[in-house]
């Protein structure tokens, strides 16, 4: 049984931009798509009786938003296999719940009701931090959800962090018949003058880095023969590096470390910093064990 790319609707912006992004996804890997919209709708629907002529039952609303999704998605691909829920759960945890039978989870960069002000909305950065699956939050300008670069940027971390990311990224790279940029980022130890510093030690560090990242890629590569790799190294901060180099990539892939029974937020700075500020949409594939 093939498993879905799930989908988070809400009816904002961020959410439709979403709903175009994964519809493409999943027909370029021949995957069905499954839009899902979590509210506790339930829990609120009768409690304040004197605004519900002015408003909608939360039940109509949320039935109503993944309706025009769906309609959405048949006008962008009749041929799609599609299937839509309302689930009575916090949205959070409703995508999460969808996320342990997934290909992957697509979210906005923000939701309906977040602060507009906001750089990341807090669903999307619970649902990547958390999530058992890869999750891929759709942001940046229209150039990098739009696919105009032909370029899937991959940040190559530590290998315990890593691998799953790299199949990511290939695969990506293989069904977007584009690019492979896999980027190392290094920088000298910090007792390390930048201006005394001999070139021979810079060369070490690079190479150390050059290293690492022919460790990640070389075995990967060979079963993805049709992928143009380019391997780079660059010195200085990942999340700088990476940062900068999505405004011509369109879609960005980082690993992230998921320690079994731990609850809470696990996304390191590097990761923090591409949800926030990527200029295409940003990938968080889980490493697990």
């Amino acid at each position: 049984m093939e498993l879905p790319l799930v989908v988070g609707v809400d009816g904002s912006d961020g959410s439709i931009l979403a709903v175009d992004w994964a519809a493409g996804e999943a027909a370029r890997h021949g995957l069905p798509l499954r839009l899902v919209y979590g509210s506790l709708w339930e829990r609120y629907e009768g409690a304040l009786p004197s605004l519900r002529l002015q408003r909608p039952s939360e039940r109509v609303m949320a039935q109503h938003i993944v309706a025009s999704a769906e309609e959405r998605v048949r006008r962008l691909d009749p041929d799609l296999k599609v299937s839509v829920e309302a689930v009575a759960a916090e949205a959070v945890s409703a995508l999460l719940s969808e996320g342990d039978h997934a290909f992957a989870l697509v979210t906005g960069s923000r939701g309906r009701g977040e602060l507009k002000g906001a750089l990341l909305g807090s669903v999307s950065l619970a649902v990547a931090a958390r999530a058992s699956c890869p999750v891929v939050v759709v942001r940046g300008d229209k150039a990098g959800p739009a696919g105009t670069h032909r370029r899937i940027l991959l940040g190559a971390g530590d290998p315990d962090t890593s691998h799953e990311a790299v199949r990511f990224a290939f695969r990506e790279a293989e069904v977007h018949g584009c690019v492979l940029d896999v980027v190392r980022a290094w920088r000298r130890p910090a007792h390390e003058n930048a201006d005394l510093a001999p070139v021979a030690e810079s060369v070490e560090h690079e190479a150390q880095a050059s290293g690492l990242l022919d460790a990640l890629v070389d075995g990967i590569a060979s079963d993805h023969p049709a992928v143009r790799v380019n391997r780079v190294t660059v010195e200085g901060p990942a999340r700088r590096v990476l940062a900068n180099r999505s405004e011509t990539a369109d879609l960005v892939v980082v690993g992230a470390r998921r320690r079994s029974g731990h609850f809470g937020l696990q996304l390191g700075r590097v990761s923090h910093t591409l949800l926030h500020h990527a200029a295409c949409p940003v990938a968080v594939v889980p490493q697990h064990g």
